[in-house]
């Protein structure tokens, strides 16, 4: 499978996207072909199907068992974005982040 379909989960889907245009900038930077989207909350169940992986927020912390319940059907992995790779909209750290967890659970499959 190419690429990767990286989903960003916060509140309103407004800090998220920022962060998620900085890892598309990150991602075509260094070769890799990836969809970066920064979904709200409301909106996350609908994309879980077209998913390699969902970020939630560092605010959505206490929330990563339910989330993890609702992506375990479609077998999407669910990881907290580091508060530092959030609060410096790190794309990069992102990436790297996602990419890593993808690929381990493709090799789970």
């Amino acid at each position: 499978m190419s690429g990767y379909a990286i989903y960003l989960c916060c509140g309103g889907g407004l800090s998220s996207g920022f962060l998620a245009q900085q890892a598309r900038k990150a991602a075509k930077k260094r070769g890799i072909t990836a969809t970066v989207e920064a979904k709200s909350e409301s909106e996350v169940t609908q994309y879980l199907p077209k998913m390699d992986i969902l970020c939630i927020g560092p605010h959505y912390a206490f929330r990563l068992d339910a989330f993890k319940e609702m992506a375990k059907e479609f077998g999407v992995p669910v990881v907290v974005i580091p508060e530092d790779t959030y609060s410096m909209l790190d794309g990069s750290a992102l990436i790297d982040l996602a990419i890593s967890t993808i690929d381990l659970n493709r090799k789970g499959e």
